[in-house]
């Protein structure tokens, strides 16, 4: 059974950063597609940023330069730095892990708020 575990969320003010870390519990994780999306109050789940099992990314236009994904296939693991937070930023961020055949998969959530 696919798990996915979210953490390092939590209460920043503008200007701020948050690193947020997803552990997955799947086999062969390297050959997933991994990403972080996001919901904010009101709107529907939008997409941040990606990493495909070559190395390619993918941001959102709100985020790109402020937000950088990375994986650690060694450790299963997948990171989003968040940078110069703002507080449109505020939303629950899910991670994803994706593949043509085995399927996608979502974590339960953490809530990123971005406040003074």
């Amino acid at each position: 059974q696919v798990q996915l575990v979210e953490s390092g969320g939590g209460l920043v003010q503008p200007g701020g950063s948050l690193r947020l870390s997803c552990a997955a519990s799947v086999s062969i994780f390297s050959i997933y597609t991994v990403g972080w999306y996001r919901q904010a109050p009101g709107k529907q789940r939008e997409l941040v940023a990606f990493i495909t099992s070559g190395g390619s990314t993918k941001y959102a236009d709100s985020v790109r330069g402020r937000f950088t994904i990375s994986r650690d296939n060694t450790k299963k693991m997948v990171y989003l730095q968040m940078n110069s937070l703002k507080p449109e930023d505020t939303a629950v961020y899910y991670c994803n892990v994706d593949h043509i055949v085995r399927g996608d998969y979502w974590g339960q959530g953490t809530q990123v708020t971005v406040s003074s």
